[in-house]
């Protein structure tokens, strides 16, 4: 509805004359204006109470009228002398009614044209503001009921037997909003009446039949109706027959439709609560309440007893209740508990309030409700911080000041409910103002008073007659001579009053060091200074502006930090932070400002348009685009490459060897014919090496014949007549095209005919030729060649491999087998060779596996030679591993020792060393960081390993120190750059390293460093 009208009323209380703005129906107000409240020019007027009067004049620096907000969904009505300018949010976020062509604003009124479930269902909040502040309304959301039609497919057909109980579903549709249910038998509008023996859920939407009897059979169609759009859609019919096997008999009851274990109630609401039950005999159903206590009149029990109703919940209806489904068979309980809720209700709000400067302000606001509310205070419609303390929905500032002055609002929420509450806090005018020397002061003198009162000037006892219109006094160019008491007085035929307030004059406040332009280089840390000379009687207060933005020092307390009065220090630079620093330097007459430009220097930013301009079978030409320099001259390109076969990204060679900064085209070389290629490109300046490019497109390179052999050619062993070869096989990013195969060639040594096999698949790695003409163990020449479509490729070097022996494998045991852990990923296990054995014997080999009992964990390490040891690596920590031992030759592998065991230590540490700290003065670098506590699976910490490597671009040189402290003390080598790491040491081995600290050269550094990581 639209705000009640304006009327004026006059009248005299006490035989003066009043008169004020009211809000009313515009009704005559003479006989009800009894009390007239003060704000800003505006009286509000209410009923007979007592006699109101005009006070004498007073003086009050005081902001306008507060706003209040009345709100509903999509209108709100707003209260407050000053224009107002309301605006809407929609889940939090503003609405523009700039863009937003459906939605506009009518009075402060939200309309939305055409609206839409999509775009507009959500929860919506007024906002008001004026010049006193911002408060929020309730929220309010917007939902959107609708009702879709059931799925057009047939329903299958229930077969029971006579007697039995039975449920069909109804599977409501999509929807929203409270909906009711239904069934027809047969034809519409043919509704099934409920009673003890039927039953239709208004929660599952489910017909329950407890005793199935002949004239059941039939066709049943469940109808849907939305409570709030009316529209109404039905289900496919489901059929019920009976089945011909007889009729069921008798069973207890069995309770299908049950009310939850818990059901949450509100305040003065209904509540429903359904219990039906299957069984033959029909079920009775029966309600009480779990203490015994009887039901009051108000509860009613419908539908056959299936619906207990409790209208009005109030507090005493909360507690246990049961529904008991009883027939000749036995009987069946149901039970729930119904819990009380309600959303908060105000018992104490915070009222407007007036202080002085100074003066504490304690407001308490307190709500009852069910759950208990939780209390949050908003200032101007945001969450407060800084010097107010909020606690158990009190707020209170210990002194305050006239940045406190605003609209501030309690919140008391819980999940059923929030309520706001509003109440403006007025600061009162100073009583001491400070001012410049030099500068001009205005002081302002405007009381409260009807008839308007005349107004005069004093200091100390000197009546001051120079004033401006309205009671202003001005005073130009202030010297220490015009600091003193200054006394306002005003005075109209009810009486007088005054105020008085004392004048400051203080020294200029002057910027003794400020921030000055620098170049550094990314990771170093700096400090701008911003140091200052000020008057005594000044509070100062320092802030900096980075690039037009105020530094948040909480939010970005891991760069930015405020030392030594209004000093900036900035830890680990990154390119981000160039830029315009400004410290800005305020105090209680002015503020002053000095600036700087901060230059980061940084590795290259990435190249761009990678572009594989020609391609080879080797070679291929690319070209590509500069990045940034960061402010230092790029000085040169590597280029990488990636393929399928490579793991990750490789440097590759190029021409020229060297590509500077000012070249943006290079030829790879060296590349792998027929093989795809990314490439990217990566370069680098005085300050270090710079993100890569993002790779090229993939491109292949052409085929060509197979320039690489085989490898490791060798063979040996078989059985009797057989020669066996074995090679590495080539790798398919060196097989340089399709079609590839082997060229397997033998002859027997000093032979000049060779004999030639090809085969054609290029995974298979061993041949055997078998002739019966074969002796045993005798040498061949053998190579192994490679071939594609394109040609045949080279051979490998000529390598003897032995026919198969006509003996067996080694007969003899390796004895005194041993293992012990050597760490958690490690084994040594050692034997005694084999001084003598009736068979050859070529070496030894290990088995080992984990389980005793899963012989499918097992691994195997042969050692050639007389070797007596090996160490079993790559095992999993704190573990058991079974170990044996045997001699093998070219005929086979003998019998294995008897079975040693040993477990792995436990594994080291997974936790880093944390909050590693670092001070650094001059060359003395000294480390402080937390100790390691091992858990419980994991091995002891016996020491920490501090690991520095220096220069910046490899860090090639390291240096490693031990220690058992927390603590360490390094000097490091002056003007160089390091990267330091500190790691924990145990029986495991070593354990996780703490993330690289970067330290550059600090050489210009004006304070000494200290640092977190």
């Amino acid at each position: 509805p639209p705000s009640p009208a304006t009327v004026i009323c006059r009248l005299f209380v006490c035989g003066r004359l009043m008169t004020g703005e009211a809000g009313g129906d515009g009704a005559s107000c003479a006989q009800r204006c009894v009390g007239v409240i003060r704000r800003g020019g505006q009286a509000r007027l209410s009923g007979c109470v007592c006699p109101a009067r005009f006070t004498q004049p007073t003086f009050l620096t005081r902001k306008n009228s507060s706003p209040s907000i009345h709100p509903s969904i999509f209108h709100t009505r707003i209260s407050g002398v000053q224009s107002l300018s309301p605006t809407w949010s929609v889940n939090g976020t503003p609405v523009d009614f700039s863009t937003d062509g459906r939605r506009r604003l009518s009075g402060g009124n939200l309309i939305i044209g055409h609206p839409d479930r999509t775009w507009d269902a959500g929860t919506y909040q007024c906002i008001a503001t004026n010049s006193v502040g911002t408060i929020l309304s309730s929220r309010a959301t917007l939902w959107f009921a609708y009702l879709e039609m059931f799925k057009s497919q047939t329903r299958s057909a229930v077969s029971v037997r006579e007697g039995q109980g039975v449920v069909l579903l109804c599977g409501p549709p999509s929807h929203s909003g409270e909906l009711t249910f239904t069934w027809v038998f047969n034809e519409y509008p043919n509704f099934i009446q409920q009673d003890s023996r039927r039953f239709v859920s208004q929660v599952t939407g489910n017909l329950y039949i407890a005793k199935v009897e002949p004239s059941d059979v039939g066709n049943y169609t469940c109808v849907v109706i939305n409570s709030v759009t009316k529209g109404k859609v039905l289900s496919s019919s489901t059929p019920l027959v009976l089945r011909t096997d007889g009729a069921m008999g008798e069973y207890e009851p069995k309770i299908e439709v049950n009310f939850p274990e818990t059901v949450p109630a509100a305040k003065g609401s209904a509540v429903m609560l359904e219990c039906f039950a299957l069984g033959n005999p029909v079920p009775e159903i029966t309600w009480r309440r779990a203490n015994g206590v009887p039901f009051p009149s108000k509860v009613k029990v419908q539908k056959s007893s299936a619906v207990l109703e409790i209208p009005d919940f109030q507090q005493e209806d909360a507690g246990g209740y049961e529904c008991v489904a009883e027939n000749t068979r036995g009987k069946n309980v149901a039970r729930g508990l119904s819990v009380f809720t309600a959303k908060p209700q105000w018992i104490q709000t915070a009222t407007d309030t007036a202080l002085a400067i100074g003066e504490k302000l304690l407001w308490e606001c307190k709500a009852n409700g069910k759950p208990k509310p939780s209390y949050s205070w908003l200032r101007n419609g945001e969450t407060l911080g800084g010097r107010v303390q909020v606690e158990n929905g009190a707020l209170s500032i210990a002194a305050v000041n006239l940045s406190d002055a605003a609209m501030y609002q309690c919140v008391a929420e819980n999940k059923h409910g929030v309520l706001y509450s509003s109440a403006e806090l007025l600061v009162l005018g100073k009583t001491l103002l400070k001012a410049r020397a030099g500068t001009e002061v205005v002081l302002e003198c405007r009381p409260q008073a009807y008839p308007q009162a005349v107004t005069l000037w004093k200091k100390g006892n000197e009546i001051l007659i120079l004033l401006l219109p309205g009671g202003t006094l001005k005073i130009i160019n202030v010297t220490k001579a015009d600091g003193g008491s200054y006394t306002c007085m005003a005075r109209n035929q009810f009486g007088t009053a005054s105020t008085t307030g004392r004048l400051l004059i203080t020294e200029p406040t002057r910027i003794t060091q400020g921030p000055t332009n620098m170049e550094i280089i990314v990771g170093e840390s700096i400090v701008l200074p911003c140091q200052v000379t000020s008057d005594p009687a000044l509070d100062v207060s320092f802030s900096w502006v980075f690039n037009g933005q105020l530094v948040d020092f909480q939010q970005d307390k891991t760069h930015f930090e405020r030392i030594f009065a209004g000093d900036l220090m900035i830890r680990n630079i990154q390119l981000g932070h160039a830029g315009k620093y400004i410290c800005i330097v305020d105090t209680d007459v002015e503020s002053l400002s000095a600036a700087a430009v901060l230059m980061v220097k940084g590795p290259p930013g990435p190249p761009s348009a990678v572009t594989v301009e020609e391609i080879t079978d080797s070679t291929a030409q690319l070209s590509w685009m500069s990045g940034r320099d960061n402010y230092s001259p790029i000085k040169g390109y590597v280029i990488q490459g990636r393929t399928a076969f490579t793991l990750g990204w490789q440097a590759l060679d190029t021409v020229p060897e060297v590509i500077f900064g000012n070249t943006l085209t290079a030829t790879v070389v060296g590349l792998n014919a027929w093989v795809e290629y990314e490439f990217r490109v990566v370069s680098s300046n005085a300050v270090g090496v710079g993100e890569p490019s993002p790779p090229s497109a993939k491109t292949r390179t052409e085929d060509a014949v197979p320039d690489t052999p085989p490898t490791d050619i060798g063979g040996g062993g078989g059985t009797q007549s057989e020669l066996v070869i074995t090679w590495e096989p080539v790798p398919e990013e060196l097989q340089n095209g399709d079609g590839f195969g082997y060229i397997i060639a033998f002859r027997p040594v000093g032979g000049a005919t060779w004999t030639r096999a090809i085969i054609s698949t290029p995974e298979v790695a061993r041949y055997v030729y078998r002739n019966d003409s074969i002796p045993p163990f005798f040498p061949f020449d053998v190579k192994v060649g490679a071939f594609n479509k394109r040609g045949e490729g080279p051979f490998s070097s000529i390598t003897t491999v032995f026919s198969a022996e006509e003996g067996e494998p080694p007969s003899v045991t390796p004895g005194g087998v041993l293992a012990r852990s050597v760490s958690a990923s490690q084994i040594e296990v050692s034997w005694r060779p084999l001084a003598s054995a009736p068979e050859r014997v070529l070496g030894y080999e290990v088995t080992y596996w984990e389980d005793d009992t899963k012989p499918d964990t097992v691994g195997k390490v042969r050692v050639f030679g007389n070797q007596s040891s090996v160490n079993i690596s790559a095992l999993t920590g704190n573990s058991q591993y079974f170990l044996t031992v045997s001699a093998f030759n070219t005929a086979g592998t003998g019998p294995a020792s008897p079975s040693v065991n040993a477990t792995t230590k436990k594994a080291s540490p997974a936790q880093p060393p944390m909050n590693v700290e670092w001070t650094l003065i001059g060359a003395q670098l000294t480390l402080h960081w937390d100790p390691v506590v091992a858990m419980e699976t994991e091995s002891e910490v016996t020491g920490y390993q501090v690991s520095t490597r220096f220069r910046f671009l490899s860090y090639s040189r390291v240096r490693t120190f031990m220690t058992n402290k927390t603590t360490a003390e390094l000097t490091l080598p002056a003007n160089d750059d390091y990267l330091i790491q500190v790691r924990v040491l145990s029986e495991g081995g070593e354990g996780a390293a703490t993330e690289p600290i970067r330290i550059h050269r600090l050489s210009k550094s004006f304070h000494p460093l200290l640092n977190r990581n």
